[in-house]
C-alpha cells in the first residue's frame, strides 16, 4: 500500500513539474510575443512619395526592426495623417504618435535656442546645418529644450531661398508688400526687414494658397520646392541663403521607458550624429534635383553669394540676427549669444567632415 502510495505521489509530483514548465515556457512565450508585437507609430508631414520619407524615415524604420530582431515594428503615418504638423511635437510628448517628426518652428517660441541655427550665416549646406544642430543638442548647449521627450536625431533643410510666381526679386526692396509665406518666426521676421509681409503655414498648405492668390511667394529651400511641387508655380527664384528650416525626430518617453532594454538598444544604435547625417544627405541630393527641375523649366534664378558680405543684402539680414539674438536676451536666455558662437564654431567642424 505504501508503495503505491508513493507511486501517486511521485505521479502528482510530476504533474505539478510538468505544469510548472508549462506556465513558465507560455510565459516566456507570451513575453517574446508582446516584445514582437511592439508597434511604434510614426508621424510626420513629408509625402510618403517624398525621398525624405522613404530614404530616411523609411529607412530608420527598417534599420530599427533589423536591430531589434523584428520585436519592434515601425507605422508610418506621413503627410499629416495622425498629426498635424504644428502639432506633431505634443503628440510626440503626450503620446498620440510613439515618435514625432517636425520642424521646431512650427510650435513657436518653444525652441528659442535650436532656432539659433535658422539664422543667417550658421549653415550652407544640409549636411552642415544637420552636424550643427545635432553637435549643440549633443554638447548639451540646447538639450533642455527637449526634457519632455527623448531625441532620436536632428537635421535641417538647406538653405531657404526666395521664390516668386511673378516678380523677379534682385533686392531686397523688391519684395516689399509681397506676401510671402515664411515657415517660422525667424525666418519671417527677417522677410519683414525686407518689406515683405510673412504670411505663417505648414509646408503642406503651400500649394494651395499659391494655387489661390494668397500668397506671391514662399521662402524655402530647393528641396522643399521639389517635395511639395512647387516649382509648378513659381517662375522666379532669387537663391540668397537666409535661413535654414531645423527639424527634430523625438519619441515619446513613456513609450520608451516601456520598451525592453534589447528594444531601448535598437533605438539607440540608430540615434543622434549618424542619423543626423544620413538625413543631411538625403536632403542635400534633393536640393540638387530641385534647383535642376527648375533650371530645366526654365525659370529665372537669381544668384545671391555671401548676403551678408552683400552691401544690399547684409543690412536686413544682420539686422535679424541682432534682433533675434536681443528678442532672447530679453526673455532671460542670457546664453542666447553664447549658443549662436557655439553654432559658428561647430560649423567649423562639421563643414570639414
Amino acid at each position: 500500500m505504501w508503495a503505491s502510495f508513493e507511486i501517486i505521489r511521485g505521479i502528482n509530483a510530476m504533474k505539478r513539474t510538468l505544469t510548472c514548465m508549462l506556465t513558465l515556457s507560455l510565459t516566456a512565450a507570451a513575453v517574446s510575443t508582446a516584445h514582437a508585437e511592439t508597434t511604434l507609430r510614426m508621424s510626420h508631414f513629408w509625402p510618403g512619395a517624398s525621398s525624405i520619407n522613404k530614404d530616411v524615415f523609411e529607412a530608420w524604420a527598417d534599420a530599427v526592426e533589423k536591430d531589434s530582431n523584428g520585436s519592434l515594428q515601425v507605422e508610418n503615418y506621413p503627410s499629416q495623417t495622425l498629426s498635424q504638423a504644428d502639432e506633431t511635437y505634443e503628440a510626440a510628448v503626450n503620446g498620440i504618435a510613439d515618435i514625432g517628426i517636425t520642424a521646431q518652428g512650427y510650435t513657436n517660441g518653444r525652441f528659442p535656442l535650436s532656432q539659433i541655427v535658422e539664422l543667417p550665416g550658421v549653415a550652407s549646406s544640409a549636411p552642415e546645418g544637420a552636424c550643427v544642430l545635432q553637435t549643440l543638442y549633443d554638447d548639451g548647449q540646447i538639450a533642455s529644450e527637449y526634457d519632455d521627450t527623448h531625441v532620436l536625431f536632428m537635421f535641417t533643410t538647406g538653405p531657404g531661398y526666395i521664390h516668386t510666381r511673378e516678380t523677379d526679386v534682385q533686392t531686397p526692396s523688391d519684395l516689399e508688400g509681397l506676401r510671402m509665406r515664411r515657415p517660422t518666426s525667424v525666418a519671417g521676421n527677417i522677410l519683414k526687414n525686407m518689406g515683405a509681409e510673412p504670411v505663417g503655414m505648414p509646408a503642406p498648405e503651400i500649394y494651395t494658397s499659391m494655387q489661390r492668390g494668397v500668397l506671391d511667394g514662399l521662402s524655402f529651400p530647393w528641396e522643399g520646392m521639389k517635395t511639395f511641387r512647387l516649382n509648378e508655380l513659381t517662375e522666379y527664384h532669387t537663391q540668397v541663403p537666409f535661413y535654414t528650416l531645423i527639424f527634430v525626430a523625438t519619441m515619446s518617453q513613456d513609450t520608451y521607458d516601456s520598451l525592453s532594454p534589447e528594444q531601448q538598444k535598437a533605438i539607440d544604435e540608430n540615434s543622434g550624429m549618424k542619423w543626423a547625417e544620413k538625413a543631411g544627405k538625403v536632403f542635400a541630393a534633393d536640393d540638387k534635383a530641385g534647383k535642376k527641375e527648375a533650371e530645366e523649366a526654365g525659370h529665372t534664378i537669381r544668384v545671391i553669394d555671401n548676403p551678408l558680405e552683400n552691401s544690399e543684402w547684409s543690412k536686413p539680414l544682420k539686422a535679424g540676427i541682432d534682433q533675434y539674438l536681443g528678442n532672447l536676451e530679453s526673455r532671460g536666455l542670457d546664453q542666447a549669444r553664447d549658443v549662436y558662437y557655439a553654432a559658428l564654431e561647430a560649423r567649423k567642424s562639421c563643414s570639414a567632415e
